[in-house]
């Protein structure tokens, strides 16, 4: 079976927030939790692909120089970058919930199961 991740808005909200308030610096991070707790090929895929980006600001800002066009441009590709990144936190990265089906009005809820030891036990074949 697939892994889910379910998050509430409160914990979509709040990676969205460290990723403005770090100012793009942390914006590998949600996608890192993402991708080590669900595993699949399209969250390692997001995470690479920010972690490039991350590389690219970062060398972009000490190596243009200050005045000029070429900052401009990448104070766009930043913001357009947080932009998509939150788009994704928001709407995209985490699973919807699922509705818990509703108990019958008058029926008793199941007991759980009873929990079986290792196999044979209690007697050791």
């Amino acid at each position: 079976m697939e892994k889910r991740l379910e998050a509430g808005w409160f914990q979509r909200i709040a990676w969205s927030v460290l990723v403005w308030f770090s100012l793009g610096l942390l914006v590998w991070v949600p996608f890192l939790y993402v991708a080590i707790r669900r595993g699949r090929g399209s969250d390692w895929g997001a995470f690479a692909a920010f972690m490039v980006y991350e590389v690219a600001t970062v060398t972009g800002l000490s190596v243009l120089p200050d005045d000029g066009d070429s900052s401009a441009v990448l104070g766009i590709v930043i913001i357009l970058c947080l932009l998509t990144a939150t788009a994704m936190l928001l709407f995209a990265m985490f699973d919807q919930r699922l509705p818990r089906p509703a108990v019958p009005y008058g029926a008793a809820p199941m007991a759980p199961a009873p929990q079986q030891g290792p196999y044979g036990y209690p007697y050791g074949r």
